[in-house]
């Protein structure tokens, strides 16, 4: 039976990862970030090595992340994402050199010019975890020029039911949940004219396993390549339960966006046989009902 190690267990993508591969017949061993009932800290070299020496897995998915862009995370996203990277590629190769590794990239360490990003664009550092990205790639690409199959999946922003409930798709769904339930819920957002992907994750995680699943393409931008406000969003989620969203909603006065809008040019993955298979619509409906 072929075997998967996924860092970063606690979060949404390693939830779907792990129901397809159980689909496919993959053993998954799930470490979540702080090491879990394994004690394996993937801040830590030598727990790392013990596990991939142990194991010698075919697959590595590297999604450990503190999942915010804000400054006083510096550390913590530097020594988890970055330092994390190197301690699998490393261990990789020191004891396992078959085995493929999955680094897990973002459309926020992009050049945004309000342009769909494509993996060939170029990298800009605009906060601490864009930086911790930008070296994870480079590190995926050096371990690669020494022979390392290592994959490199630019994801933008995707959505389900497993996400936090701090993400603005979650919170959004989680309010209409509760004024469905008789709750008179007032949600407080900023900049709603914000656009991004709303791509179900589900989705994505069988795009990333498709691009581990060949040889050619190493690099690749992960997303719909269609972009919703968030305002559309609220239209969405409010309208299934047959409310009008102006009447939760309080604007936040004075706040300023990072961008304007995020999307993706995903030609190249899209290229190996992927598509999305759940609209925006569908999974506003999946995330108010789960």
């Amino acid at each position: 039976m072929a075997k998967a190690i996924i860092f970063g267990a606690g979060g949404q993508d390693a939830y779907y990862l792990d129901q397809l591969c159980s689909k496919r017949g993959v053993e998954c061993i799930g470490i979540p970030v702080g090491g879990g009932e394994l004690h394996v800290d993937i801040k830590k070299f030598d727990q790392v090595e013990a596990l991939v020496k142990q194991l010698r897995p075919d697959m590595i998915f590297h999604f450990a992340a503190k999942s915010t862009t804000r400054h006083d995370a510096l550390f913590d996203n530097h020594e988890t994402i970055s330092t994390g990277c190197i301690n699998i590629l490393e261990s990789v190769k020191r004891h396992s050199p078959h085995t493929k590794v999955f680094v897990t990239g973002s459309g926020l360490q992009f050049k945004n010019i309000g342009k769909p990003i494509s993996e060939n664009d170029e990298f800009e550092a605009t906060s601490p975890y864009s930086i911790a990205r930008i070296q994870s790639v480079y590190a995926a690409r050096y371990y690669r020029s020494l022979g390392i199959r290592s994959y490199v999946g630019y994801l933008f922003h995707h959505e389900s039911p497993q996400r936090q409930p701090h993400h603005i798709s979650r919170m959004i769904a989680l309010a209409v949940k509760h004024i469905a339930s008789g709750n008179n819920d007032i949600l407080e957002l900023g900049d709603i004219s914000v656009k991004k992907e709303w791509t179900y994750a589900g989705d994505v995680v069988e795009a990333i396993m498709l691009l581990m699943e060949q040889d050619n393409i190493f690099e690749a931008v992960i997303g719909s390549g269609k972009a919703y406000s968030i305002e559309y969003w609220l239209e969405c989620c409010f309208s299934l339960i047959g409310k009008n969203w102006q009447d939760y909603v309080k604007i936040r006065e004075g706040y300023k966006a990072e961008y304007p809008i995020l999307v993706s040019n995903p030609t190249l993955i899209k290229s190996l046989g992927w598509k999305p298979k759940v609209e925006i619509e569908e999974l506003a409906k999946i995330m108010i009902e789960q």
